[in-house]
């Protein structure tokens, strides 16, 4: 099952042009970093199983790490879906390198999907908070997970992770000469980013590690 995705959400998301200027003219660091990475921005999969499930496998772990893992956990399926994932055993997902807990939490999710309990065809007329509050009730899926979701597949302009390390980190070291910063701090300095905190995440991390995030 897959949402149906408006026309401007399937690839790059028609406002990334426009944040883009705003982030600059709003902010000093935006008008240095964004013109460094002319060519790339935040893509849907345009596939929420395979977003959630890519987030499930990059929890707390580095990108290159995460994509490495990824690639001998779909390997095991002609095509990563519910029904495929709750059909791997155990063993063959642990040796992918996945830990038991993401075993498990790929497992809860799949069921969740297979069985109809996410409400995929009203998330795009949904608000994040509303799709925050249902995501999270899925075991293994935090705050942090449903904001890589709002981010990666439904495209929403503004959300801002305030759980994720390589935000506050990149905010550190390009705000504060590499101080470690609170997430109070990040929130206050985002007022300048808003309607478009999830463009600003993203060119953050992408200041950060060479290999763009994707989920």
């Amino acid at each position: 099952m897959s949402a149906i995705l408006p026309a401007e959400q399937v690839g790059q998301p028609t406002y990334w042009a426009t944040a883009c200027e705003h982030l600059m003219r709003k902010d000093r660091v935006m008008r240095r970093l964004v013109p460094q990475f002319p060519d790339a921005g935040l893509q849907t999969r345009g596939d929420p199983f395979v977003t959630l499930a890519r987030s499930v496998v990059g929890q707390q772990i580095s990108v290159k790490a995460a994509q490495s893992i990824w690639d001998r956990f779909a390997a095991l399926m002609k095509a990563v879906k519910p029904h495929s994932v709750l059909k791997l055993e155990v063993v063959d997902m642990r040796a992918a390198g996945l830990s038991g807990r993401k075993v498990e939490y790929l497992k809860d999710l799949a069921a969740y999907f297979h069985e109809g309990r996410v409400s995929v065809q009203h998330w795009a007329d949904m608000s994040d908070e509303a799709i925050i509050t249902e995501l999270v009730a899925i075991r293994g899926i935090g705050r942090w997970t449903a904001e890589m979701f709002l981010m990666f597949h439904l495209l929403r302009p503004d959300v801002l992770p305030l759980d994720d390390v390589g935000l506050l980190n990149g905010v550190g070291k390009l705000y504060f000469s590499g101080e470690k910063v609170s997430r109070s701090e990040v929130r206050d300095l985002a007022r300048a980013w808003t309607p478009y905190s999830s463009v600003a995440t993203w060119y953050i991390w992408r200041s950060l590690d060479p290999v763009p995030v994707a989920y």
